[in-house]
């Protein structure tokens, strides 16, 4: 049976997220809709990452299996075609092997989060940034972020509802920079908690406010309490960038 990997870009703004749900638009149940379109085939699809409702995608991963040979440039042109309608590209299609697996195989996962850092609510990126209209130290939450990497229980950093098996995690990467009116903050690694980034996202806020140290969020999360844990970044300005096999 063929094995078929996507690149997926999508807006997350109008679905409950990647994963089907009962009643609610999600990108899963419109690429599979797309994909039995043109196949006349029930497929389901796997994804590298779940994202959660409002948050986007620049290079997501998916594979799926068909009956038959397909040409990987029919595939992209037909699925687009059938998806024309909502905020979904297929950027990429091509055949894989059978042991190839979207979640299983990668190697790490690489997410973009944007905040918006100006007086000036945004127009344009709407949905598409975190604004934060108070002024934010970059460096001091670049500092914090650099005190977090390794192995660790990030359990205050995690949802009440994640179904992880353990909070321990490796952060390969996590880092924060200004871009003129933009905070870029970036994260690697094999696989997150659910809410991770988020939620250290909304703690480094803090930092940034000069409410807490750079000290005080390495304490949180050596606290591993998700009571210790800053307020929630918001999905909009959170972006699966890419992933690695």
């Amino acid at each position: 049976m063929p094995r078929y990997k996507l690149i997926i870009e999508y807006d997350g703004t109008p679905f409950c997220g990647w994963q089907r749900q009962i009643e609610q638009p999600s990108v899963q149940q419109e690429l599979e809709t797309a994909i039995a379109a043109f196949s006349g085939e029930t497929v389901n699809t796997q994804a590298a990452g779940r994202t959660d409702t409002g948050v986007h995608a620049l290079g997501q991963v998916v594979h799926f299996d068909l009956n038959r040979e397909w040409d990987p440039f029919r595939i992209r042109e037909a699925i687009n075609h059938h998806l024309r309608r909502h905020p979904v590209s297929i950027l990429l299609a091509e055949a894989v092997p059978d042991t190839f697996e979207a979640r299983f195989s990668a190697l790490a996962r690489h997410y973009e989060y944007r905040i918006l850092n100006r007086r000036a609510p945004a127009a344009l990126e709407r949905h598409h940034v975190w604004h934060v209209p108070v002024p934010l130290d970059a460096e001091k939450m670049h500092a914090a972020a650099q005190l977090i990497l390794g192995t660790h229980d990030f359990t205050t950093f995690r949802a009440a509802a994640c179904q992880s098996r353990s909070p321990l995690k490796s952060l390969d990467h996590f880092s924060v920079r200004r871009e003129l009116d933009h905070i870029v903050i970036t994260a690697r690694a094999r696989s997150f908690l659910h809410h991770q980034v988020r939620s250290m996202v909304g703690s480094l806020k803090l930092v940034g406010q000069r409410k807490w140290t750079p000290q005080d969020f390495r304490a949180a999360l050596d606290a591993a309490q998700r009571s210790r844990c800053g307020a929630l970044a918001p999905p909009d300005g959170l972006y699966l960038t890419h992933v690695i096999y």
